[in-house]
């Protein structure tokens, strides 16, 4: 199975949840997870981001095996450039894109 989570608030506590259900669905052992990935775009890129208020939980999800994918259209918008975000990071055309594409290659979608 596959889940592409959907992370588009600059609220820290709706971050902080999106990142544990992520960190919680990887770590459970009753369902067989292939891939999980968080993409993130507008005001949801902070915690991918060098400093971000989470950024440390996305160094140790990334370490974990769960891809993190920012949206560059944000990063212009934010005047962001891919070294600002926490290394290992992929950008991505646009997050509607790439969430597109994550559905049409089977991935369960959330948006906590």
């Amino acid at each position: 199975m596959q889940t592409a989570f959907h992370l588009t608030s600059g609220d820290e506590e709706h971050q902080d949840t999106v990142l544990t259900i992520a960190e919680n669905l990887s770590n459970d052992e009753t369902i067989e997870m292939d891939d999980i990935a968080v993409v993130a775009q507008a005001e949801g890129i902070d915690p991918l981001t060098v400093g971000g208020a989470h950024s440390g939980t996305v160094e140790s999800l990334l370490a974990d095996g769960i891809a993190f994918k920012a949206c560059s259209n944000t990063l212009d918008m934010l005047d962001l450039a891919e070294g600002d975000l926490v290394e290992g990071v992929e950008t991505v055309s646009s997050g509607a894109s790439e969430l597109t594409r994550l559905q049409d290659d089977g991935y369960a979608y959330l948006r906590p």
